[in-house]
C-alpha cells in the first residue's frame, strides 16, 4: 500500500489544473472493461492502447516496477481521487467496476461545476486584463496624435516622476487582481469526495471506524473534509438508517454547494475588480497618458514676454 503524504502539497495545486472531465472519460471506460472480465492492468494497457496519455505513463511505471495505485496516484490532480478509490475498493473488496463508475459520475459532475465556475469567471477576469492595459494605451495615444509624450516621460524631471509612479501602479493593479482571481477559482480537488470513498469501504463490508482509517490512509487531502463525513455518520446512527446512501447524498449536495458558491464568487468578483481599477489603474492612466499629453503642451508652448 502506497502512501501518498509525501508530495501532498504538490498534489494539491495540481488538482486545480487536472482535467476532471477527461478523467472521468478514461475512468468510466475502465469501468466498462473491468465489468467485461478484463483484468486491472489489462484494462490499464486496452486503455493506453487507445492513445489515452495517462494510461500510458500509468502502464510504463508499472512496467518500471510500480504499484498500480502509486502509478495512478502519481498523475495528481483528479487521479488522485481514482487512486484512492482504486485503494479503498480492492482493500475492501467492494466491486472495483461499480465503484469506478460511481467515480466516473461523480468526477464529471465536479467538472462540470468547474466549468461553471470558470465560464462565469472568464467576462470579468478578461475584462479586467483588459483594463491593466489602458495607461499604456492613454500614453500611445497622446503619441499618434503628435506629441512628443514619450520624449517628455524620459527627459522632463515630472515626466520620469509619472513613468515610475504610473508603473508602479499598473504592477500593484495586476497583482492585486491576480490575488482575486485566485481567490475565486474553484477550491483544489473533488467535493464530496471524502464521503464517497467512505460509502465505498461500507460497501465492502467493514465497519465505519475502519472505514475512516481507510480513507484517511489512502489520500492525506481527504482529511480536511472529514466534518462533512462525521455529521452525516452521527445522522445514520441516530436514525438507525445506512449510512451508504446518506453519505453519497452528502457528497452529491456538497458537490452543488461547491458549484453555487463558485457562482457566488465569480458575481461578486465583478464588483470587487472595481478596486484595482479605481485605486490604481485609472491614477495609471492619468499619470502614464494624461500628464505627458500636458506636460507636451506645456512644453512646446512659448512663454510670453
Amino acid at each position: 500500500m502506497v502512501s501518498r503524504v509525501r508530495g501532498w502539497f504538490i498534489g494539491r495545486r495540481a488538482d486545480a489544473r487536472a482535467d476532471a472531465g477527461d478523467a472521468a472519460a478514461a475512468v468510466r471506460t475502465l469501468a466498462v472493461l473491468l465489468q467485461a472480465g478484463a483484468r486491472p492492468m489489462t484494462a490499464w494497457q486496452h486503455l493506453a492502447d487507445t492513445g489515452d496519455a495517462v494510461a500510458e505513463r500509468v502502464t510504463a511505471r508499472c512496467a518500471d516496477g510500480a504499484d498500480l495505485v502509486g502509478a495512478i496516484d502519481a498523475e495528481h490532480g483528479a487521479w488522485s481521487d481514482v487512486a484512492a478509490a482504486w485503494e479503498v475498493a480492492t482493500t475492501v473488496g467492494a466491486p472495483l467496476a461499480e465503484v469506478l463508475r460511481a467515480l466516473a459520475e461523480s468526477l464529471q459532475d465536479a467538472a462540470s461545476a468547474a466549468d461553471d465556475v470558470r465560464i462565469a469567471l472568464a467576462e470579468p477576469t478578461g475584462t479586467a486584463r483588459l483594463l491593466l492595459w489602458l495607461p499604456f494605451a492613454g500614453l500611445l495615444l497622446g503619441f499618434a496624435l503628435g506629441f512628443d509624450t514619450i520624449g517628455v516621460l524620459v527627459t522632463n524631471p515630472f515626466g520620469i516622476v509619472c513613468v515610475i509612479l504610473g508603473v508602479a501602479l499598473v504592477l500593484v493593479a495586476r497583482w492585486w487582481t491576480a490575488r482575486m482571481v485566485r481567490g475565486a477559482q474553484p477550491r483544489p480537488g473533488t467535493p464530496g469526495m471524502h464521503a464517497e470513498l467512505v460509502a465505498v469501504a461500507l460497501a465492502g463490508g467493514v465497519g465505519i471506524p475502519r472505514a475512516l482509517r481507510l480513507v484517511e490512509y489512502s489520500s492525506a487531502d481527504l482529511a480536511a473534509d472529514r466534518s462533512e463525513t462525521d455529521a452525516v455518520l452521527e445522522l445514520s446512527r441516530a436514525a438507525g438508517v445506512p449510512a451508504g446512501e446518506l453519505l453519497r447524498a452528502s457528497a452529491a449536495q456538497q458537490r452543488h454547494d461547491a458549484r453555487v458558491q463558485g457562482r457566488i464568487r465569480a458575481a461578486r468578483l465583478s464588483s470587487k475588480l472595481l478596486l484595482p481599477l479605481g485605486a490604481c489603474t485609472l491614477p495609471a492612466f492619468l499619470l502614464l497618458g494624461v500628464a505627458p499629453l500636458m506636460l507636451s503642451v506645456l512644453s512646446s508652448t512659448p512663454l510670453p514676454i
